[in-house]
């Protein structure tokens, strides 16, 4: 017996993700088709990846400048990329 499904999403870039996020919510059965990785360019190297290393990056010279508010950090901050992203 095949599936049946009420909404079928085609691609999951930032259209295709937002609409299959949004119709589950609403209680849809949902499918999500797509031929490369899910989430498409934007989720994968694209938007998300850019604003968790542009957050680092805002959290590295916070800390640079630590002593500007009286704060002191003792050692070296260093960066683990694969968890960044």
């Amino acid at each position: 017996m095949a599936d049946t499904f009420d909404v079928i999403v085609v691609g999951t870039g930032p259209g295709g993700y937002e609409t299959a996020i949004r119709a589950t919510q609403l209680g849809f059965k949902t499918a999500v088709v797509e031929k490369d990785k899910l989430g498409g360019v934007c989720l994968n190297v694209g938007c998300i990846p850019t604003k968790a290393l542009l957050k680092s990056a805002e959290m590295a010279s916070y800390a640079d400048h630590l002593s500007s508010y009286g704060l002191k950090l003792e050692g070296k901050i260093t960066a683990d990329f694969p968890s960044v992203i």
